[in-house]
């Protein structure tokens, strides 16, 4: 590829090829891991970027064979079905295009496949959001000690500078995931000091979701992820003493954490409370939507009503209705369900397909199969109270985890021995 060069001399040719715009991309990825958990119009913009350094560097002939693997395939199909959704959808085009939108992201999967199966900095992409996350963390805990400081954003809740909780708390999942992980096998090699003070971080990224930033669907899946974490590299042993720990753990914390204790008990009171007719409560709007969903696939549960279709399906169902059942939603805060609603149950075996196959991809045991894995449990699971996949953030980071951890696998060799990958 060449670009023109004027100069005080003649014109010069100056030419880039594949490996300039390879290193770029990497680079990019690297920034787009780090704009993650700090600010989505730069996440949007650096994805932009990196997709235009990115395609001058695509084999067609290479690509095609990474879209006929399961983890990148499905993520097209499922892809592929929003939009020929679209052609049954009774709303208005812009609506479709909308819904539609909301699933594009994931046809980035099978490109960071292609990306990180042939280049080796992927575990600097991993290290610039880990510094990202720090970074977060350290304004986090000094905002919540320090209410006034000066922030140039608007801050929505003590320690959360910018976005908001839900998004906080699943980065530092994350973060104290990788770190385990990380510990684990430094101690292996020797390096106990080294895996101490990892671990220490760790447990201050914990104590900020569970003091500052505490998201219920997050109490649900940390502890989900360390039993399956202890499975994996004690088999059951670990995971029952995984849960061992996390119970000590919540029965420490729950004396001192009201903040906790507040979001866990009025959890059970909203469910136990709970009257679609009565005052709006975060678990009982929740049962609402989930009501009003299954109802809505089973008017069309074939294909579903359209892509674009969710929000008009909920305008639809508060006619004449009071208290939570007259909340007005444009999603049914459940991934399955969003996908049933627009595409049905053709759609919703599509998502399953895809969860199965980047659960498959991750079932080494390298460093980069556990970062795969557990970005993709944690998608599941939390995609059970949330359409995850449609946000933002948490669609990006299920597509740059599962893709960037995904091409390091594909480079393992067929026998990876229990070694860090990046």
């Amino acid at each position: 590829m060449y670009f023109f060069d004027k100069t005080s001399g003649p014109l010069r040719v100056v030419a880039f090829n594949r490996k300039d715009f390879a290193r770029l991309a990497d680079i990019l990825a690297v920034a787009l891991a780090i704009s993650l958990p700090w600010s989505t119009s730069a996440t949007g913009i650096l994805a932009g970027l990196w997709l235009v350094a990115l395609i001058p560097t695509i084999d067609l002939p290479s690509l095609r064979r990474v879209i006929f693997m399961p983890a990148a395939g499905f993520p097209v199909l499922l892809v592929t079905l929003s939009a020929v959704g679209v052609l049954w959808a009774n709303v208005p085009w812009a609506e479709r295009f909308d819904g539609v939108e909301s699933f594009f992201k994931l046809l980035c999967i099978p490109l960071f496949l292609y990306q990180f199966c042939r280049s080796d900095n992927g575990r600097q992409v991993l290290i610039g959001f880990i510094a990202s996350c720090v970074l977060l963390l350290v304004v986090s805990w000094s905002l919540w000690a320090w209410p006034g400081m000066p922030w140039p954003g608007t801050v929505k809740s003590p320690g959360v500078p910018v976005k908001d909780y839900i998004a906080q708390s699943a980065m530092f999942t994350v973060c104290i995931l990788v770190l385990v992980q990380f510990a684990y096998d430094v101690w292996l090699n020797g390096r106990r000091r080294l895996a101490l003070v990892t671990i220490v971080l760790a447990l201050v990224f914990l104590a900020n979701v569970l003091y500052v930033a505490t998201s219920r669907t997050y109490l649900i899946v940390i502890p989900a992820l360390l039993v399956a974490f202890g499975y994996r590299h004690f088999s059951w042993k670990g995971a029952i003493g995984m849960v061992f720990g996390c119970f000590v753990l919540a029965t420490a914390a729950w004396p001192s954490a009201t903040f906790l204790r507040t979001r866990v008990i009025s959890f059970f009171d909203e469910v136990h409370s709970y009257q679609p007719n009565a005052n709006a409560t975060s678990a009982g709007e929740r049962l609402v939507y989930w009501t009003k969903a299954l109802e809505f696939i089973q008017e069309a549960p074939l294909l579903g009503h359209g892509t674009g279709s969710m929000r008009v399906q909920y305008r639809h169902s508060v006619a004449n209705q009071i208290g939570m059942a007259a909340e007005l939603s444009a999603n049914p805060h459940n991934q399955t369900l969003a996908v049933g609603i627009q595409i049905g149950l053709v759609g919703i075996a599509a998502l399953l397909a895809m969860w199965i196959a980047h659960l498959t991809l991750f079932r080494s045991e390298s460093f980069a199969a556990w970062v795969g894995l557990m970005v993709v449990v944690q998608n599941i699971i939390s995609s059970l109270f949330n359409s995850h996949l449609f946000d933002f953030t948490h669609g990006w980071a299920y597509v740059i985890g599962v893709g960037i951890a995904g091409g390091i696998v594909l480079k393992e060799p067929p026998a990876q021995p229990n070694k860090s990958s990046w």
